[in-house]
């Protein structure tokens, strides 16, 4: 099979960070190459008109890539060259990512395990509270809405908010061991309980659904047997949960329970819920609910319960979404459950990608124009522009070295260093005018560069 020939377009100031890049990626990946250096300061400005009056392409090329930050239709310039064009990444710097970075298999993104989203305290909440907090649970994956009551008397509006949610659409289970709570939530549409035990499981035979079976006690998996064949004798369907401790009031053991249960019960259906853990340490949620849903893929238990009250769990459900399809393709294909779902990766990247010290001096060297570069890069934060390079650990002494600049310069370069020095602190790859990657959380962000003074090579 022939080689293949990638002919990559650049600008003059991009020009020697590409080819400092190129050569070794082209020997590791194995392709020929060749790079054009169009007549244009910044790669960003060109389009793709601009760029079919200028290209040079030679007769072995077989793939043309143009800057990722190239806006506009690339079937034109496609039509002319006779040759696949293609936008490279934003940040030549993420080149050998764009190579290295196997795509994922079609199939990805397939899941065997339901989320039940609980909503909290719903006695206290407003019918419209409950429905919009519903919807939002839905859009971010839950497959279940739980409605959570309060212990003591029974909540005499669950049917209506029941039948409410019912009728947008949701699939409802109740989160409740009062039968009076139980029975007005199942005849208006509920159709999981959450829970039974030997306080309630006589009623569970009239209610026609789906339950929850639980020990009688959290510690242990006392009275469990028993519900679980009163339940199966009467010919009520079941899930069985024995219960999540937290960490420090026995979350080893009651790990220990769920494979116990599975051993005992191999073909039965179970369900963890995992906010006794999200909720109840002191750490961001993403990383406890993916190690939760891979121990849950593995040991074959097909539904979670989870919550998201507390600030740090806020987007619980997300995750778990995310992490239950990264989980069911690690498990079912026997590979780890790494580079296949950044989006979880939400603290720090995967990897941090930066210009060295000497490529930055080179580029101020080279630079011509009045505009500022922000970089961050061996600890430090740098700003270039012409006849300027300021760098320091702290953006506040460059602001003091920094002379002539305005108001609008000054708001705009604040922001863009505080950025680079969140980016140093955490171990995140910075790129100015560009939102740090916090990967399901990111916030995307509009460019906000301030215009250019000189436009001599605008395209």
């Amino acid at each position: 099979m022939e080689q293949q020939h990638i002919h990559f377009v650049t600008g003059r100031l991009a020009q020697h960070a590409l080819e400092s890049i190129v050569p070794s990626l082209a020997a590791q990946v194995g392709f020929q190459y060749s790079i054009d250096v169009l007549p244009i300061t910044v790669a960003a400005l060109m389009t793709p008109a601009w760029i079919a009056k200028r290209i040079q392409v030679p007769d072995s090329a077989t793939r043309v890539l143009i800057p990722g930050y190239c806006g506009g239709d690339l079937e034109p310039l496609e039509a002319k060259l006779k040759l696949s064009v293609e936008r490279g990444p934003r940040d030549l710097r993420q080149l050998p990512n764009f190579f290295s970075r196997d795509p994922l298999p079609l199939d990805y993104g397939s899941y065997d395990i339901e989320i039940l989203a609980e909503i909290n305290h719903c006695p206290q909440l407003s019918r419209k509270e409950i429905l919009r907090e519903a919807a939002a649970l839905r859009a971010d994956g839950a497959n279940w809405i739980d409605v959570g009551c309060e212990p003591g008397d029974a909540w005499s509006g669950v049917g209506e908010v029941v039948r409410a949610l019912c009728d947008e659409g949701h699939r409802v289970s109740i989160d409740s061991l009062n039968p009076r709570e139980i029975e007005p939530a199942v005849r208006a549409g509920a159709e999981l309980v959450l829970s039974v035990n030997s306080s309630n499981r006589e009623a569970a035979v009239d209610w026609g659904v789906e339950v929850i079976a639980i020990p009688d006690q959290p510690k242990g998996l006392v009275g469990l047997d028993e519900t679980i064949d009163f339940l199966a004798q009467a010919g009520v369907p079941l899930r069985i949960d024995p219960i999540l401790e937290p960490i420090a009031f026995g979350f080893a053991p009651s790990l220990g329970r769920y494979l116990d249960v599975r051993r005992r019960y191999p073909d039965a259906e179970i369900m963890m819920g995992i906010g006794n853990l999200t909720e109840l340490t002191d750490v961001d949620s993403a990383g406890i609910n993916t190690l939760l849903l891979g121990f849950c893929q593995e040991l074959g238990i097909r539904s979670v319960l989870t919550t998201q009250v507390i600030n740090w769990a806020r987007s619980s459900v997300r995750e778990c979404d995310l992490a239950r399809r990264l989980m069911f393709h690690a498990v079912n294909e026997s590979v780890p459950p790494k580079h296949l779902e950044p989006k979880l990766l939400m603290l720090r990247d995967e990897q941090i990608v930066e210009s060295s010290s000497e490529q930055i001096a080179q580029l101020a060297t080279d630079v011509r124009d009045n505009n500022y570069r922000i970089f961050a890069a061996a600890g430090e934060v740098h700003l270039v522009s012409r006849n300027l390079h300021l760098h320091d650990a702290d953006p506040f002494v460059i602001m003091q070295q920094l002379r002539d600049c305005d108001a609008d310069h000054a708001f705009y370069l604040g922001y863009e260093m505080c950025k680079a020095l969140t980016a140093i602190t955490l171990g995140k790859t910075y790129e100015q005018d560009e939102s740090l990657d916090w990967g399901l959380a990111t916030r995307p962000e509009q460019s906000h560069r301030l215009k250019r003074t000189r436009r001599s090579d605008a395209p």
